[in-house]
C-alpha cells in the first residue's frame, strides 16, 4: 500500500494543471465550514479542480466565484417534469444562473439525480425533454459552454456479466438510453454515471476485486481484456452498452465514487482501510490517464465522493461517513488530495492527549443507538471486546451502556485516538474523566 501513495505523490508531481479530479460537496451536516472558506481550501490547498453541488445553492456559487474551480449544479428530481416547458427552463436558468456565471464557472447542469433507480415513471419519461429544454434555455441565455447531464446509478444495465456483453435494461434501451445519448452526442456533452463498487451486490465474495486489491480477476474471452478491479470493468461495461446503441463516441463522466469510512454493523465493508485503498486507487488512476482495457490512455472526469462527512443525513449510519476532510479541512485520510508541498491545516482543535482522554457515549444516547455503536466497534479488526464478555474482567456492570462505553473507547484507541474516531455519529464524546471502574481499567 505505501508503495501506491508513494506513486501517487509521484504522478501529482506530473500533473500539476487540470487533474480531471473533482469532487461532490454535500452540506447536510451542522458543523461544515461556511463555503466561501471551502471554496479558499479547494483552490489553494487540493487538487480538485471541480466541485459537483447537490442544488444550486446561491451562497455556495458566490462563494465559488473567481477561484477558477469549476461548479456542477443539480436539479431535483421532482422538478423535472415542469422544466420539459421551455418557458419555465429559461425562468430557472434566468434565476439559477445568470446571476453567477461566468464569474463562477459553472460546467454542468444535472438534471435529476439516478432516475432510473428511483422507478418514478414520470420523471424517467421526462428527462430527456427537461434536457433539451434546459440545453435551449441557455443556448438563448448565450451560455454556449455550460453542458447538460445526468447522473446514473449502475441499476441500468440487464445483469451482472462481462464487459463485453453488458447492455442497457431492456425497455429502456431504445426508449430511454438512445434519445438520451443522441441528446449526449449531438451536444458534446457527457454521460454520467455513478459507479460504487461498494454496493456491489456480491461484495462480499469479490472485496479484493473492489479494491484493487490482488485478486484472480476476470478475464473476458470475446476482446481477450483481463480485469483486475471493478472499477474498470463498470467504466468498460457502459463503453460497451453505449458502443451497442451506436454511441461508443460519447464522453464518459463519473458523477460520484467513493467508499465509506464508517457505519453500523449491517456495513462491515466500511472501514477507513478500504475506503483507503478504494479511493487511494481510483485518484492514481484518474491522475495517470492510462484509461481502461478497452479504453487505453483515456482519462475520465472524476467526481469523488464526498468533501465532508454529512452528520445529518438521514438513512443508515454508513450514510453519513463518505467524507475525506474533517470540518476544521484536516484530512481524514491521505491518498494525495493536497496540493504538491502543501502540509495538512492545523485542526481547530487540537487532537486529545491520549493518556488523559476517553471516549465514552453522549448522556442522552439511545439503547438502539448503543447497541449499534457496540455492534460497530466490536465487528471491527484488531477491536479487542473478550473483556466484556461473560467471565470477562468488564462485564460486570452488565448494562449495554457500559459495554458501549468499553467497546467505543477500545476503538478511540485502537484508531488513532482523534475526534473522528471517537464521534459514532456524533453520540460519543471524548472526556478526561476516567471511566475505569473497579476490575476493570479502560486503557
Amino acid at each position: 500500500m505505501t508503495a501506491v501513495f508513494i506513486l501517487i505523490g509521484v504522478l501529482l508531481q506530473l500533473f500539476t494543471a487540470t487533474t480531471g479530479i473533482g469532487v461532490n460537496y454535500g452540506m447536510t451536516a451542522d458543523n461544515l465550514p461556511p463555503p466561501s472558506v471551502v471554496a479558499n481550501f479547494l483552490k489553494t490547498q487540493t487538487i480538485f479542480d471541480s466541485v459537483k453541488l447537490f442544488d444550486a445553492n446561491p451562497d455556495v456559487l458566490r462563494a465559488f466565484a473567481n477561484t477558477g474551480i469549476s461548479v456542477s449544479v443539480t436539479i431535483g428530481n421532482g422538478d423535472i417534469p415542469g422544466l420539459t416547458n421551455t418557458v419555465t427552463a429559461r425562468r430557472w436558468v434566468a434565476d439559477h444562473i445568470s446571476p453567477f456565471h461566468p464569474q463562477t464557472k459553472i460546467k454542468y447542469i444535472c438534471v435529476g439525480t439516478e432516475v432510473l433507480f428511483s422507478k418514478n415513471d414520470v420523471w424517467i419519461n421526462n428527462l430527456v425533454p427537461a434536457m433539451r429544454s434546459l440545453h435551449y434555455a441557455l443556448n438563448k441565455a448565450g451560455f454556449q459552454d455550460i453542458k447538460v447531464t445526468s447522473a446514473h446509478a449502475l441499476n441500468i444495465f440487464r445483469r451482472d456479466t462481462i464487459p463485453s456483453l453488458m447492455r442497457f435494461m431492456v425497455g429502456y434501451d431504445q426508449s430511454f438510453f438512445a434519445p438520451l445519448l443522441q441528446f449526449h452526442q449531438r451536444t458534446k456533452s457527457p454521460f454520467m454515471v455513478n459507479p460504487y463498487p461498494y454496493f456491489s451486490p456480491d461484495i462480499t465474495r469479490r472485496l479484493n476485486y473492489a479494491l484493487f486489491k490482488p485478486n484472480n480477476g476476470i478475464y473476458d474471452k470475446y476482446t481477450k481484456k483481463n480485469y483486475t478491479n471493478m472499477f474498470d470493468s463498470i467504466l468498460d461495461s457502459t463503453y460497451t452498452a453505449m458502443k451497442a446503441l451506436g454511441y461508443g463516441n460519447v464522453e464518459i463522466a463519473i458523477g460520484e465514487t467513493g467508499w465509506p469510512t464508517q457505519g453500523d454493523a449491517t456495513s462491515p465493508f466500511a472501514t477507513m482501510e478500504n475506503a483507503i485503498s478504494y479511493n487511494g486507487h481510483v485518484i492514481k488512476e484518474i491522475v495517470s490517464g492510462k484509461g481502461t482495457p478497452l479504453m487505453p490512455n483515456r482519462t475520465f472526469e472524476t467526481y469523488m465522493f464526498a468533501l465532508f462527512n454529512e452528520n445529518q443525513k438521514p438513512g443508515p449510519l454508513v450514510e453519513k461517513y463518505w467524507g475525506m476532510f474533517n470540518p476544521d479541512l484536516t484530512p481524514i485520510y491521505d491518498v494525495g488530495l493536497l496540493r504538491r508541498g502543501q502540509s495538512a491545516p492545523t485542526p481547530a482543535t487540537p487532537a486529545p492527549s491520549s493518556s488523559k482522554n476517553f471516549c465514552v457515549p453522549k448522556v442522552d444516547v439511545s439503547n438502539t443507538q448503543l447497541q449499534s455503536n457496540l455492534d460497530y466497534a466490536c465487528g471491527q479488526e484488531g477491536i479487542d471486546c473478550t473483556p466484556i464478555q461473560p467471565g470477562g474482567a468488564c462485564y460486570e456492570p452488565n448494562t449495554l451502556r457500559a459495554h458501549a462505553a468499553f467497546a467505543m473507547n477500545t476503538y478511540y484507541r485502537t484508531k488513532g485516538e482523534s475526534y473522528f474516531s471517537c464521534d459514532f455519529a456524533g453520540t460519543g464524546q471524548i472526556t478526561t474523566v476516567d471511566p475505569s471502574y473497579p476490575n476493570c481499567r479502560f486503557v
